[in-house]
Parts: structure tokens; sequence; C-alpha cells
């Protein structure tokens, strides 16, 4: 018996909120069956039609042949099933009948039995996110057991990329001294590109890492997890065991906790089914049947084509790494390790970074920044040069004087184009004719002979042009014109006006 007030309170949210029956047992933590009680729902049966369930009862031999065959068939297919054939009552007699007679299927697994250095097992563990300077990134474990010994390796790492994967790798055989025969896998992607039935395509990355180190690459069946139990099982106690409520620096301060904790915990157990012996003195033995190292560690860095904009940088990872100015737009190859980034251009390094973690980050050579500064300093002498020139014919000859006397071509350049914009290209061409023609190659010169004309001409002193620091119009360049033209152009006009006009 139920209690009266909860009686009520099943009856009012199924007669007048609508609630179903499951729902209602889930919100009040009771049987669906003491739900049913409360509302009974016999009360409500049309007695003068034949019930649901004698309804079902010409289909129960076939769906009970039906569920031997297909134990796992969902009750809404078996619904769509009988009533194809005839079945004109509800899905719900159907499910609570499939509820009550579906065959229990727990199955069975042998006990695993491994040879030394017969198999390792491999899987990644998700553990949540972690700020890396001013972005975010998915903290992952990898993580390989040697089946026989329970010898463990474990490294956190900020991505689960197949860079990542074989880097864990190559770490993994050399911390164990060796390589197992078999390394077994989930079907992850790095693995498996594609699968049907037993027919396995693999990654052309693991083949060529397997390739190296003389391994199998042995993916398990479709869902079957299980057989990659000690790896799954060695994860969870990482997770609850080790991670959980652990503080940490960096990500290089968790693995070192990660290792001293792998070498004094799981390392210290004893081997289960061998209680007589650790899991280190276990390791000891079974890397006498590890098949060798390769005299060199395979290159798990990173490969892979890029080409910058119009700026000097090219991106990777979210961010962006400086190369020389002279090859943007230029097709390159990036190499990339845990700790640095390399830019080639073929067989050729041309830059060489820190890797960055982090996002939106501009990781700079200064040696590529001051190239380019140079290279546009040269450019702006060139236009300023030009500019020069176009409005002062005279300077031509003159620039070519100043360096075989002793003088900088650039600061002159400089010097010319303030007393440029200062005095006019007139005024200034006449000067730099004249003090050419005195072996006078300096700005100072010039600028002594136009101070001296405009104070014979009785002209003000000339006013200072003051610009904005706007790059906009600083770097504005304008070309003067001689203004000579114009004064021909209105005397012309004086010569040709009617005598009333003048």
């Amino acid at each position: 018996m139920i209690p009266d007030e909860q009686r009520g309170r099943i009856r009012r949210l199924f007669f007048a909120e609508h609630w179903k029956v499951g729902t209602i047992a889930t919100e009040l933590g009771v049987h669906h069956d003491t739900v049913e009680l409360a509302i009974e729902p016999r009360r409500f049966v049309n007695r003068g039609l034949c019930s649901s369930a004698t309804l079902l009862d010409a289909y129960l031999p076939f769906v009970a042949q039906t569920l031997e065959q297909y134990p796992r068939l969902r009750a809404t297919r078996l619904f769509e099933m009988i009533r194809d054939r005839g079945y004109r009552g509800s899905v719900y007699a159907v499910r609570r009948h499939v509820r009550r007679v579906r065959p229990a299927h727990h199955e069975a697994f042998f006990r695993l039995t491994v040879l030394p250095g017969e198999q390792a097992q491999v899987d990644w563990g998700p553990f949540g996110k972690i700020r890396v300077g001013q972005g975010e990134r998915a903290l992952s474990c990898f993580v390989m057991v040697l089946a026989s010994s329970r010898a463990t390796f474990a490294r956190f790492t900020l991505d689960q990329t197949l860079e990542s994967f074989v880097r864990c790798h190559v770490e993994a055989f050399q911390r164990f001294g060796g390589v197992p025969r078999a390394v077994l896998y989930d079907n992850l992607k790095s693995v498996v590109i594609e699968r049907q039935g037993d027919l396995i395509r693999f990654h052309p990355r693991i083949l060529e890492l397997a390739g190296h180190y003389h391994f199998a690459p042995t993916p398990v069946g479709i869902a079957r997890g299980n057989e990659k139990g000690r790896v799954e099982r060695r994860i969870r106690d990482l997770r609850e065991a080790f991670f959980a409520a652990r503080s940490f620096s960096s990500l290089a301060d968790l693995n070192q906790q990660l290792d001293a904790w792998i070498d004094r915990v799981v390392h210290g157990r004893r081997v289960p089914g061998d209680a007589a012996r650790t899991v280190a003195e276990s390791l000891a033995d079974e890397q006498q049947s590890l098949l060798p190292l390769p005299e060199h560690a395979f290159d798990p860095c990173h490969v892979q084509s890029v080409a910058s904009g119009k700026t000097p940088y090219v991106r990777f990872d979210r961010n962006d790494y400086s190369i020389p100015h002279t090859l943007v737009r230029k097709p390159l190859t990036l190499v990339a390790s845990e700790t640095t980034v390399r830019v080639l251009d073929g067989d050729k390094e041309i830059a060489r970074h820190q890797r960055s973690w982090d996002t939106r980050r501009q990781i700079e050579d200064q040696a590529h920044l001051s190239a380019l500064a140079r290279e546009k300093r040269k450019a702006r002498d060139h236009r300023g040069r030009n500019r020069l020139v176009a409005g002062c014919p005279s300077a031509h000859a003159f620039l070519g004087q100043i360096a075989p006397h002793g003088g900088h071509l650039g600061g002159t350049t400089t010097r010319l184009l303030h007393l440029l914009d200062t005095y006019g290209a007139t005024d200034l061409d006449a000067a730099i004719a004249e003090a050419h023609r005195r072996d006078a190659f300096a700005a100072q010169s010039v600028a002594h002979i136009l101070d001296q004309r405009a104070r014979a001409r009785g002209a003000p002193a000339p006013i200072e042009v003051v610009l904005p620091d706007d790059p906009r119009v600083r770097d504005l360049v304008v070309t003067p014109h001689a203004l000579h033209r114009y004064d021909h152009l209105a005397a012309e006009s004086l010569d040709s006006a009617p005598e009333d006009d003048q």
C-alpha cells in the first residue's frame, strides 16, 4: 500500500497534468507499477471491446520467435512488424510484454592471457580543458599499457592530433626500453581511416611508424572495447586516483607529477594473478621479450605545406610565425615538434621559433622584422629621391656628387625634401643648381642659398608645415610641380587681353 498523500499526488500528475507513467515514477522515485496501481488504468478499459492484451495474444508466438532470433530487437520495431500483420492494439501493450519476456543476455568473456612482450594496449583519455595564455586547450592523456606486466606509460597533451599520437608512441617505446609485437587500438581515426568488417585501411603515418618499430597495429573488434580493458581501467585509475583534486602549474609540471605517480604507485602494485611480483619487477622480466629499439628514433614531427599572405607570417595551430619578407606568397614547408616550429624553403631552414600553445599570438624573429624595416626604409629613400628629382631636375646631378664628397646620401635627401616642402620646387631647384656651381655639395649650402635669396627679395620667413602623426598623412607622397609654367600662362593671358580690359 502507498500513502494516500502520495497516491493523490500521482493521480493529480497523471489526470490533471497528463504526465506519463514513466515520468511520474522518475520524478517521485517510485516503481512504475506503483504509479499504475495508484491510477488504476483497468478501470478505464471499455469492457465492451477486446482489451489490448487480448488483441496481442494472437501475435505472442511470433513475438517470442522473433525475440529468440533477435534478442536485442526494440519493442517499437516488433510493434511495426505485428501491425503489418494485422495487429490493431497499442504499442504500450507490446512494450510491457517485451519487457517481461525479453531473454536476458549476459555475455561471458575468457580471461585474457598474454605472453610477455606480445601486446600493448593504447587509448586516449579526455580530461577537460585548461587555459593556456589567452586561449583554452583540450587536455588529453595518452596511455599505453603492456598487457603482460601492466607497466604503464602516460603523457598529458594539449591535443589529440596524429603528431601527438605518434610522439607519445616514440616516448613510450623509449621508456619501456623496447617494442611490443602488437599494439591494440580502439577504432581511432588516427589509426583506422576506413573499416568494412575485417577489411581495414590504416592511416599511412601509423603504418610508417609500425614499419619503423616492427610492431603490428591491431584494432579491436567493432563495439568490443572489452578487448582492451587493461588500458581502459588505467585511464579510469588516472582520472580517479591521480587527476582528481590535483593542482599543477603547467603541462610540464603535470607530466612530472604523473611520471612520479606511475613509478611510485602503479609500478609498485602487485601484478594481478601473480602476487609475488610487483609491476616494476614484471616489467624488468618483460623487457627481455620486447623487440629491440631501432638505432634511430622515429621522427614524430608534423609536416605540412604553408604559404604566407601579404605579411611575412605563416599560420600554424592558431598562431602566426614570422618568416623573411623575401619569401611572402611562396610555397614553404612547416615542420612542427612539441617545442619547435621550423619553416623550410626546399631543404634550407629559413625560420625557427619556439612553439606557442597559446592562441592568436604572433611569434616573431627580430631579424625578420629588422630586415623588413631596412627594406621599407630603403624603399622610402628611393621614393624620396624620385620625388625630389621630379620637382627639381638639378637634384639628379647634385645627389650624384654627395657620396664622392663625403656626404650622406640619405640624410641629404631628407633635408632637401624638407626644403622642398618649405620653399617650393622652383626656388629649391635654382638653389641646388647654384650650390652645384659652387661645388658646395651639402644640404646646408642649399639652405643657406635659399635663405640669402629670400632675404634679398624681402620675402617673409617660410612657415614650416606641421603634419599630424597619422601615418596615412605622413606617408602620403605628393609629387610637386614647377609653378613657373603658370606664370607663363598668366603672362600670355595679359598679352592677349583687349586694351580696354588692360
